[in-house]
């Protein structure tokens, strides 16, 4: 049995039934305990986005912590992700995305109320929170916050943090615009030293000005998409819906598409896409300039919306609507490239796709570095900052030479252990959640009475 069968075996495993069901599963007890909070109170949220709150306290405004977070969610998963997901499991794995979504907003609300509840300050005056935190201060166990601690640099070092996206861009660039692979990596090498060497506030200065660009603009080019095939739109929404329930039927059994697959494809690249559970969010959420960890988690829960429910389902129905997704002989970027180009009915889809990964790639690479850093300094304390910088910058350098395989599976390993922590620590202080949301709420009644 070779390294990769193994690795392969464990990553099943991992993200088999354990994770699909624990992570939809904690969603599911918030949403209920909470009173389906995302949908009652999102308008509040987005309206808190754009309205600073006085006299908070934290190193950047609640805007860039989000942008940071948004930085690190929307990635190829977004493009890439999708895609394999629809080949993978049919069209209806959108439909569980969007599912998984709905559910994955009220364990992101969770877990960001707990990030600014636990933070710290550390030595140099910078907040420092995430679930590392509020496993010992809330929790009270040591040894499990490490443990979240190195799953956190290892994702940052080795897995989604610097070797698919490096990889991503490099390649995307070559195929498209036939630039060579060491010149990409070497101006990205470049640039993300520049940013990441100014710490969290260049990091959220950058990513507040490039991530609602970016989403926008890819959000912008799907509709467009969407009204020039207007006609097609209800059929392939209803293709979505049905195929969810009964691909057999809908897509014939020849294909060999299930419920289970569609259930597994849609949820497993859902939250791999939005990262609601897995425990990186809070740590960005953690730097938000707010005395209100309510309102942080309120505004937070609006990244896995704007993540899934807004960009991943625009790359999904544009799939659908194309035909795209059923072409056996495209994977990867290249479904979504020929479904832009078929949609626009110009080559020009297949260089806004690619940009979109660049700019997508790129922003994930910041967000992961300022996770990595804060889980380092947890580890270490402050003084390991330049260190963990300089393996961090050397990686980006290197990641584009690596054979993907295995960095990928590694990468789902590592990713999905993050969450067994977390999640650990979003059930056991379940009640504080409650409670502060409680009293939250019932302050802001008293206050809008006054």
């Amino acid at each position: 049995m070779s390294f990769t069968t193994i690795l392969s075996t464990i990553d099943s495993f991992i993200w088999g039934p354990p994770l699909l069901i624990l992570l939809p599963g904690t969603g599911l007890y918030f949403t209920l305990r909470l009173g389906f909070i995302q949908i009652r109170y999102l308008p509040l949220a987005i309206g808190y986005l754009f309205k600073k709150e006085r006299g908070g306290k934290g190193d950047v405004s609640s805007f860039a912590a989000l942008s940071t977070a948004l930085a690190a969610t929307i990635g190829t998963g977004n493009i890439v992700g999708v895609a394999t997901a629809v080949q993978a499991g049919g069209p209806g794995a959108i439909f569980w995305m969007w599912l998984v979504a709905l559910l994955g907003m009220a364990t992101k609300y969770a877990e960001c109320l707990l990030a600014v509840k636990y933070r710290v300050k550390d030595r140099r005056g910078f907040m420092s929170g995430g679930p590392m935190y509020y496993i010992e201060h809330g929790l009270g166990i040591k040894w499990l916050a490490k443990m979240f601690a190195v799953f956190g640099v290892l994702v940052a070092f080795f897995g989604i943090g610097t070797f698919p996206q490096v990889n991503a861009i490099t390649h995307a660039m070559q195929d498209t615009f036939h630039i060579p692979v060491i010149i990409t990596a070497a101006v990205v090498t470049v640039l993300v030293a520049m940013i990441i060497l100014g710490g969290v506030k260049r990091i959220a200065t950058t990513s507040a000005i490039i991530v609602p660009f970016m989403a926008i603009s890819y959000v912008f080019v799907s509709i467009i998409i969407i009204l020039l095939n207007w006609e097609r739109v209800p059929d392939a929404v209803m293709l979505i819906i049905r195929s969810a329930f009964d691909p057999q039927s809908v897509l014939g059994g020849v294909l060999g598409f299930t419920v289970m697959k569609a259930i597994q494809s849609g949820v497993a690249r859902g939250i791999f896409s939005n990262e609601s559970g897995l425990g990186s969010a809070p740590i960005a959420a953690a730097a938000a300039q707010t005395r209100e960890p309510v309102r942080q988690g309120l505004i937070s829960m609006t990244g896995t919306f704007l993540d899934t429910i807004i960009v991943c389902s625009m790359t999904g129905i544009v799939l659908v609507l194309t035909g795209a997704w059923s072409n056996a002989e495209l994977a990867g970027a290249t479904v979504t490239n020929a479904a832009f180009s078929q949609g626009l009915g110009l080559d020009f889809g297949a260089i806004i796709v690619t940009i979109g990964l660049l700019f997508f790639a790129f922003t994930t690479i910041l967000g992961w570095c300022y996770y990595g850093e804060r889980c380092f300094v947890y580890l270490v304390g402050t003084r390991g900052i330049r260190l963990y910088r300089l393996i961090f910058i050397i990686l980006v350098g290197i990641g584009s030479f690596l054979k993907l395989d295995l960095i990928w599976i590694l990468a789902d390993i590592v990713n999905g252990l993050m969450a067994f922590p977390n999640l650990i620590a979003l059930i056991g202080l379940r009640k504080i959640v409650i409670e502060e949301t409680k009293d939250y709420f019932n302050r802001l009644k008293i206050n809008h009475h006054d």
